[in-house]
C-alpha cells in the first residue's frame, strides 16, 4: 500500500511506544510463573520495578533486535526484493559477539546464538536458523516473535508484505512454528494500521499460516475459548494444559507464549492496560509477550488507547536504548524510531523522508513526545520547572528561579551516569554529540512571563573519577512573547565525554513559559585528549 494515513506516523509512534512501555513493564519478572506472579506482585496494572528494585529503562534484546534487525532494508536500498541472507548479514554487521541484543547462551541453548554461530561459520539464511541445520526444539523458540514488529509497521494495511517479510527475517534464526507465530504477528499488526476489529485481524492472519500448524489450532482453540469462558484464569488453565512450557521444549518455546499473546489481547476488552495486564499476570516470557501486545494495541488504538489509562508515557519519556556495533545510535528515543521506520516505508513506496523542522534532531512533533527531556532532581533545581508536549514543542513551564535557584532540562546523549553500572545486557554506545559542534535551539517565551527570560545551553561530561561537571552557554535574555535562537559551539572538553545536554533557565527569570520548538547541532567535531 502506498497511500499513508494522515494519521501513519502518529501510529507507528503509538506501536513503538506500546512496544517499549510492553517491554519495561514485563521486564523485572521475565520467566516467573502465573503463580510466583500473582503471589508475590498480585496482578501486573502498572510497572513493578521499583518493587523489584531494578531500573525502568533498561537494555533488552526485545527492543535492541526488533529496531537494529530492521536495518536489512535501508542497507540493502529498501528493496522489497530483500533476503533472507541479506537480513542474516545485518545481524553480523550490527551484533557484537558475546556483548549487544541476544541472549549468548551457547549453541544449541540460545536459538539466537546458535543462529549467529552458524552465520559466522559461513552458513547463510534462511539454512542458519532451519530445522534440518539446528533441530526443530532449537528452531522453535519464541526470538522469531519479539523482533517481528518493525516489518510489521513499515507494511501499513498490507498484511500480505508483512508475513511475507517476517517469514524472511524470522527464517535467520527460526523455522516451523516459531515463524507462523511471527507471521501472525506482523500480519494483525500491518492490517491494524486500517482494520479496528480484532476478530478480522487474527482472520486476516490464520489464513497465511499453513492449516496443520500448531499455531493454526492454538488461534482457533483460543478464540473457542474466549467465546465459551469469561474467565480469562480459566482460559490460562486450558493454555496450560494444551500448550503449556511442559509440552513443548527448549528455554522458552513459540508455543505457549504466543497463546499468551492472544490471551491478552482476546480477553483484554479493546484496552490496552487491561490486554498487557493479562499478558503479563500469566507469566511465562513476560517481556516478549507484553512488548508484542503493546505494539499490536498501538498500532491498533493510536496514542489515545495508551494515554486511557494510568500514565504510563510520563515516565519512560521516549527513552530507549539499541546498543550495538553502530555505537552512535545506541542512545535514542521513540520518536527518533519512529522517523526511522516511517522512512523506510516511505523509500518502499518511493516517496521522499519526512524530516520535521528540516531535520532538526529533537522536534518534539509528535503528540505528547519529549524525547527524553527530563527536568533535573538536583538541590537547586528540584520542582523548578516541569515539561510538557504543546503543539509540536516542548513546554519548559518555570517557577520563582532566582539567584541560585535555576531550572534545567535535559537529555542524554551518552550513556547517562545513572545507567553507568546497568547491568543486564550491556549498553555500548558512543557519544552523539562532541566539543567542537554547534548545538542550536529554537526558543519561545510565552507572552504571559513575568519578565525576560534568562536562558542558555549547557552539556555535561564525565569529569575526573566521572564525576558530571557542567560545562554553559552564553545566556541570552527572551522577553515575553519574543523568540530567541540560542546557538552555541561546544568548547573542548579535555577529551571527555559529553552526556547530556539541555537548557538551562538561572538568573531572574521569576516564573513562566519556554517553548522550546527545536534544539540540534551540527559540524566537525574537534576535540583533544590531555
Amino acid at each position: 500500500m502506498n497511500t499513508f494515513s494522515s494519521d501513519y506516523e502518529e501510529r507507528v509512534y503509538a506501536g513503538v511506544l506500546g512496544k517499549i512501555i510492553g517491554v519495561y513493564l514485563g521486564r523485572p519478572f521475565e520467566g516467573w510463573s502465573n503463580k510466583k506472579i500473582e503471589d508475590e506482585l498480585g496482578e501486573i496494572n502498572y510497572y513493578v520495578h521499583e518493587k523489584r528494585g531494578t531500573r525502568l529503562i533498561v537494555t533488552d534484546d526485545d527492543i535492541s533486535g526488533t529496531f537494529t534487525f530492521l536495518r536489512a532494508l535501508p542497507d540493502h536500498g529498501n528493496t522489497l526484493a530483500l533476503t533472507p541472507a541479506q537480513i542474516g548479514w545485518t545481524w553480523r554487521n550490527y551484533l557484537i559477539e558475546n556483548r549487544t541484543v541476544l541472549w549468548w547462551g551457547g549453541m544449541g541453548m540460545s536459538t539466537e546464538h546458535t543462529a549467529f554461530l552458524r552465520l559466522k561459520a559461513g552458513i547463510d539464511a534462511p539454512h542458519s536458523g532451519s530445522i534440518a541445520v539446528n533441530g526443530q526444539v532449537v528452531a522453535e523458540q519464541i526470538g522469531a516473535q519479539i523482533f517481528i514488529d518493525g516489518w510489521a509497521m513499515v507494511s501499513l494495511g498490507d498484511p500480505e508484505r508483512a508475513a511475507d517479510l517476517a517469514k524472511r527475517a524470522a527464517s535467520v534464526s527460526h523455522d516451523g512454528e516459531a515463524v507462523y507465530g511471527a507471521q501472525v504477528v506482523a500480519a494483525m499488526e500491518a492490517l491494524a494500521f486500517v482494520e479496528p476489529d480484532l476478530n478480522k485481524l487474527l482472520d486476516d492472519a490464520a489464513r497465511r499460516i499453513p492449516a496443520n500448524s500448531v499455531i493454526y489450532a492454538l488461534i482457533n482453540d483460543l478464540r473457542d475459548w474466549r467465546a465459551s469462558e469469561p474467565d480469562w484464569r480459566k482460559a490460562f488453565r486450558k493454555i496450560e494444559d494444551k500448550y503449556g512450557y511442559d509440552k513443548f521444549g527448549g528455554n522458552c518455546h513459540m508455543v505457549p507464549n504466543h497463546a499468551v499473546i492472544l490471551l491478552g489481547l482476546l480477553y483484554g476488552d479493546d484496552d490496552f492496560q487491561k490486554s498487557l495486564m493479562i499478558a503479563n499476570t500469566a507469566g511465562w516470557d513476560t517481556d516478549c509477550n507484553s512488548g508484542n501486545v503493546g505494539c499490536l494495541m498501538g498500532i491498533k488504538n493510536g496514542l489515545a488507547g495508551i494515554d486511557a489509562g494510568p500514565d504510563w508515557r510520563g515516565p519512560v519519556a521516549d527513552r530507549m536504548y539499541l546498543p550495538t556495533a553502530d555505537g552512535g545510535r545506541a542512545i535514542t528515543d521513540a520518536v527518533r524510531e519512529t522517523y526511522e521506520i516511517v522512512n523506510i516505508a516511505r523509500a518502499l513506496a518511493g516517496q521522499e523522508p519526512a524530516a520535521p523542522k528540516n531535520g532538526a534532531r529533537f522536534h518534539f512533533s509528535l503528540p505528547g513526545s519529549v524525547q527524553g527531556f527530563r527536568c533535573e532532581d538536583s538541590i537547586e533545581s528540584r520542582g523548578a520547572v516541569r515539561v510538557e508536549n504543546t503543539t509540536r514543542a516542548l513546554a519548559l513551564h518555570y517557577n520563582s528561579i532566582a539567584p541560585g535557584r535555576a531550572g534545567r532540562v535535559a537529555t542524554a546523549t551518552f550513556i547517562p551516569a545513572d545507567a553507568v553500572k546497568m547491568g543486564g545486557y550491556s549498553l555500548v554506545s558512543s557519544p552523539t554529540l562532541y566539543a567542537g559542534q554547534t548545538l542550536r535551539a529554537h526558543i519561545l517565551a510565552g507572552e504571559d512571563n513575568e519578565r525576560a527570560a534568562q536562558a542558555n545551553l549547557f552539556v555535561r561530561v564525565y569529569g575526573k573519577n566521572d564525576e558530571p561537571e557542567i560545562r554553559r552557554g552564553p545566556v541570552q535574555d527572551i522577553a515575553p512573547g519574543e523568540a530567541a535562537t540560542l546557538e552555541w559551539q561546544v568548547p573542548d572538553t579535555d577529551g571527555r565525554p559529553i552526556f547530556e545536554v539541555g537548557v538551562e533557565i538561572g538568573g531572574a527569570s521569576g516564573s513562566g513559559t519556554l517553548y522550546l520548538d527545536y534544539l540540534t547541532w551540527d559540524g566537525v567535531p574537534r576535540t583533544s585528549a590531555r
